[in-house]
């Protein structure tokens, strides 16, 4: 598998078990954070997309359900079991044990199972597997922004005088907003994540005290935390309410991030502020429920409810949903940046231009191409939806997914270590999500469709990528070192050699390209000191180890870097501190001549994207490109 490289298999499960615990002392060390910091930087980094659902759940689950007393219980009995089930359980408890050096995530997983797998058809699957859950992720960070800014605009039409806005003008006031969040990326978010907790931990400290003042005018609502007021649900409504599942399943979206955001602060603050984040929610819920009961389904409930309980403080309530709104869509920004990066260097992605906004935070990064490309088709989705309870009708499809890909992960992971007896708790939540994931299928003729669209481009991207590489790998046909020896020392041995040290990029130091015996065995280009060059990505997020073996021939060096996934190498540094100090340095560009229709969409991404010295950001005046005719 692409990036596996560095891995060894475990002789049994029970070191792998240990190296999953061991993750847990690196990552106390890494994020030794006050108990009330960790708790408000998680609010603001993690619980953004979460923490927002409020404000358009229980809106579009009752333009659905006829909102009579035991429909209210039965709903509020389904969004508590959800979270409790699909967030509490599946990402607090369960997926947040497991991890790599305390980051998580879709290709946290693939790379522990890889370890745990012999080679075969499982390890196919699970790479498979991992591609999915990280395209429907991409995907949903295109709906993401657009429902959340989206619904908060629309809360406009309460203010007394601006009851008349036209929708257009919603839409409008959201794509500006939306473009202005976009702009500022390039800044990174460190010097503004500050203030996103405060201001988050004031959103959940006020849908705590709305949803407790409402509550308080039907206390009767608190028993429908009993499952018995779920099942009657759908004892009375039949199939009917299976589908409202697919509505249900809002009040979870965001839950992925507890455990893609690990890597960032840690297991345990983010624990502790979800118990923090899931008792405001559920208060909030059951308010909005109370709301209905009194007032029906007119307006959007949390809006309404507000208003209601204190106009005076409705408008200073808006900005604050809108701020909420922004840094939920931050959070999403961040993370697409994140597993993309992740993509690049465990190379299931094309190279892309990637500047780093902070010295000190390696998760603060920004990708100009996906960033411009994000922004339009979040304005592209916000014109075809229109309205935020038509583009509910798209999400959900591609969260369900992740999470069933979580789910079925996690079963062949605890399958494989001493923790076997959490695989029935996977497989009974695995089960929970294929059902929401199934009801969701029912969202793909009005709307659903486009949460497909959306996932299928990096998919596609990902298989034609990672296909193109071993195929074009293979149409090269490197040489072996001792092949290549042969003809190398013959060559040395005229003393004709270039004074000073040629560097030549390869992937595997004792595997040598076709570009370099161009150079070398055909044009004579030969230098006092030959080095070849190898970047080997590991398994691990973080850690660069190097290696130089002298001697290897006549004048010729291989100096290997082995990076963590997640690492920003510095090459020059690294190559200064071994005592290289390169007159030039060579690298190999394929020229790929080919009538296969997917191998030419292959080498016109590669066109497109930097190079490997690009990407790396190496000294310009050094470089020197050598072309490679490839028949693919």
């Amino acid at each position: 598998m692409p990036g596996s490289a560095g891995k060894a298999v475990f002789p049994n499960v029970a070191e792998a078990d240990n190296d999953m615990s061991e993750e847990h002392f690196h990552m106390e060390q890494k994020h030794a954070e006050s108990f009330w910091g960790g708790i408000v930087k998680s609010m603001g980094l993690v619980f953004g997309d979460i923490g927002t659902s409020p404000i358009y759940t229980l809106t579009v689950i009752f333009a659905l359900t006829k909102p009579t007393f035991d429909n209210v219980m039965g709903i509020l009995s389904l969004v508590f079991w959800t979270m409790t089930i699909l967030v509490t359980a599946e990402y607090a408890w369960l997926a947040m044990s497991l991890g790599r050096k305390g980051e998580g995530g879709t290709i946290v997983l693939k790379e522990i199972l890889v370890r745990l797998l012999k080679p075969g058809r499982k390890i196919a699957f699970v790479g498979f597997l991992s591609f999915l859950g990280v395209s429907l992720l991409l995907g949903d960070g295109v709906i993401t922004p657009a429902i959340s800014i989206l619904s908060a605009v629309e809360g406009m039409v309460l203010i007394p005088g601006l009851e008349g806005l036209h929708q257009w003008t919603l839409i409008l006031i959201a794509a500006v907003i939306a473009v202005v969040l976009f702009i500022f990326q390039y800044m990174g978010t460190d010097k503004v994540a500050g203030a996103f907790g405060p201001i988050m931990v004031v959103w959940f400290v006020a849908l705590t005290v709305s949803g407790l003042v409402s509550i308080s005018t039907h206390p009767e609502l608190l028993k429908a935390v009993s499952p018995y007021y779920g099942l009657k649900f759908f004892a009375d409504n039949g199939f009917s309410a299976f589908f409202v599942l697919s509505e249900v399943i809002l009040c979870a979206t965001g839950g992925e991030a507890l455990y893609a955001d690990m890597g960032h602060l840690g297991r345990k603050p983010i624990i502790r502020a979800w118990y923090f984040a899931f008792v405001a929610l559920i208060i909030n819920y059951f308010g909005q429920g109370a709301y209905v009961l009194n007032h029906g389904t007119d307006k959007n409930l949390l809006f309404g409810m507000i208003q209601w309980e204190a106009p005076v403080l409705y408008i200073p309530f808006l900005i604050l949903t809108i701020c909420a709104t922004i840094i939920a869509s931050q959070a999403m920004i961040s993370g697409v940046f994140s597993v993309i990066y992740q993509g690049i260097t465990t190379r299931i992605m094309p190279l892309m231009k990637v500047d780093y906004t902070s010295s000190h935070l390696k998760s603060q990064i920004y990708i100009g191409s996906v960033n411009w490309a994000l922004l339009l088709l979040v304005i592209f989705i916000m014109l075809i939806f229109r309205k935020s309870e038509n583009l509910a009708a798209a999400y959900g499809l591609a969260v369900t997914g992740t999470m069933t890909i979580t789910g079925i992960m996690m079963i062949m992971i605890y399958g494989r270590t001493k923790k076997k007896w959490k695989v029935p708790f996977a497989a009974v939540i695995t089960v929970v999500d294929t059902v929401f994931f199934l009801a969701c299928m029912n969202k793909i003729p009005h709307g659903g469709y486009w949460s497909i669209i959306l996932a299928s481009i990096p998919f596609v991207t990902i298989l034609i990528w990672t296909r193109g590489q071993r195929a074009l790998y293979r149409a090269l046909r490197p040489l072996d070192l001792e092949t290549f020896l042969l003809s190398y020392q013959q060559i040395f041995a005229k003393n004709r050699n270039i004074p000073g040290t040629g560097l030549f990029f390869t992937r595997e130091w004792n595997v040598v390209p076709p570009y370099v015996i161009h150079c070398i065995i055909r044009s004579n280009i030969i230098y006092e000191r030959n080095v070849l060059i190898s970047i080997i990505r590991t398994d691990e997020p973080f850690g660069v180890k190097t290696h130089l073996r002298t001697a290897i021939g006549p004048g010729l060096d291989a100096f290997e870097i082995k990076a963590g996934y997640m690492e920003l190498i510095d090459i020059e540094k690294l190559l200064k501190k071994n005592g290289i100090e390169e007159k030039v340095i060579f690298y190999g560009i394929e020229d790929i001549a080919t009538p296969n229709p997917i191998w030419r969409i292959f080498s016109a991404i590669k066109k497109l994207t930097p190079n490997f010295v690009q990407f790396n950001k190496l000294p310009a005046s050094k470089l020197q490109g050598v072309v490679t005719r490839v028949e693919m």
